[in-house]
């Protein structure tokens, strides 16, 4: 997943494990947590993720098994080599919403399942496959109104080569020296992840000015691999995730953390607004109260019995007086009233709106520190000297005249750089 620009793009990235982290993996994509940091995760739609290859017990316990079966050799591995890898595919949940959810999701990261098994080279070297359809995306749900979910694949596999066993020279028979004596299927990491050779249109290694074939990064291999599995499926209306981007690594919590942040501002805003309005209302209650009725003339009025009656009588002056007086009182009575249930209601807002800030400013400092521990800054800085790297490439084969080995399409996109 890429930008949030309208475009479906697939994201494709491998994440190397040792024999000390697979069990915080096990529990994360297995769902064997009591709890879970992540808020987004329902643990009521648990029940609908999807297992492609269910595990038949602890991944531990698998890759052991494997090794006593003779599948795979960790013969020569240090004892913190990276001895899993875990490859996790994924779409924008966007794309998902909009070809029908669930069950589009379900047929997709089938296929994307099969492109796996490729790239792992056998599905007897994964452990597990689930396509997690649990996880709420909170910003899309609450713009929609609706619950919109975040579906994606984990695979957790064994990574292997093929490596060739020969006679060593102290063999007996000295016409097998040197020669193949066993073929195994070697664990590693490193060379399961090697760069490979850039290739032009026609199918030729690209090579650099000293005769050495130009490498493409291991990353960027798994990214084409995935799109082209995925477009060969059927699935023409995804796009490639950018190229020599880290934003496939921080696009969810970045994308949760800018959407929260906007709640949070709107929620701001709207407290400030409403303590304007409530400060409003108290200087006009204040002013009202101050507000004092004319009751001077009343209290002269001097009512005169009427004979043989238990009535009194008033001039008309002082009748006209005490019903002026009655009715200003009555008049203001109501406004202060009204004035009042005013403030009540707008002091009950916002105390509702501090106490939804208070959460949601919590919930995002829990956001930002988990956008800091995917290390930003290492990355921007990585991808900055990456920048330059290219850049100067990119002088060397314009003084050199070789743009002529590079195809047309990375030709137009340099010029458009430069016109930039």
């Amino acid at each position: 997943m890429a930008r949030n620009d309208g475009i479906d793009r697939t994201s494709a990235r491998n994440v190397n494990l040792t024999a000390a982290k697979i069990g915080n993996a096990q529990r994360h994509n297995e769902r064997e947590k009591e709890s879970y940091t992540n808020p987004d995760i329902i643990p009521e739609c648990t029940p609908q993720n999807i297992h492609f290859k269910k595990p038949t017990a602890g991944y531990a316990e698998m890759f052991a098994q494997m090794e006593q079966d003779g599948i795979i050799s960790t013969r020569g591995l240090k004892s913190d080599a990276n001895l899993y890898g875990e490859l996790i595919f994924d779409v924008n949940s966007a794309y998902f919403y909009n070809h029908g959810g669930y069950e589009f999701a379900k047929r997709f990261y089938g296929d994307a399942y099969k492109a796996a098994i490729e790239i792992v080279g056998g599905e007897q070297y994964i452990l597990s496959a689930v396509m997690h359809a649990d996880e709420r995306n909170r910003a899309m749900s609450e713009a929609l109104g609706q619950d919109v979910f975040h579906y994606h694949l984990h695979v957790v596999y064994v990574p292997v080569v093929e490596k060739q066993i020969l006679w060593s020279k102290r063999c007996k028979d000295k016409s097998l020296v040197g020669t193949v004596k066993e073929t195994i299927m070697q664990v590693s990491s490193s060379k399961k992840w090697l760069s490979k050779p850039a290739l032009d249109e026609q199918g030729e290694p690209i090579r650099q000015k000293n005769g050495k074939s130009v490498l493409r990064k291991s990353y960027s291999v798994l990214q084409d691999d995935f799109f082209k599995a995925m477009r060969n499926a059927g699935y023409t209306d995804v796009e490639r995730g950018e190229r020599g981007s880290s934003e496939e690594h921080l696009t969810v919590t970045q994308f949760k953390v800018e959407r929260e942040q906007e709640r949070l501002e709107q929620l701001t805003a709207q407290t400030q607004q409403k303590e304007q309005q409530a400060a409003s209302l108290e200087k006009k209650i204040e002013k009202i109260q101050k507000q004092q009725i004319a009751v001077q003339e009343v209290e002269q009025i001097e009512p005169r019995t009427v004979p043989f009656s238990t009535k009194v009588m008033l001039d008309r002056s002082e009748y006209e007086n005490l019903a002026a007086a009655a009715k200003k009182f009555y008049v203001q009575e109501r406004k202060e009233s009204k004035l009042q249930m005013a403030l009540d209601a707008a002091m009950k807002i916002i105390s509702e709106l501090k106490a939804k800030v208070t959460a949601l400013t919590a919930e995002l400092a829990e956001y930002k520190s988990i956008r800091g521990q995917l290390h930003t800054a290492d990355l921007e800085k990585e991808n900055g000297n990456l920048r330059r790297k290219l850049r100067s490439y990119e002088t060397v084969i314009s003084r050199n005249n070789l743009w002529a080995y590079f195809s047309q399409h990375r030709r137009n996109e340099i010029d458009r750089g430069e016109s930039r």
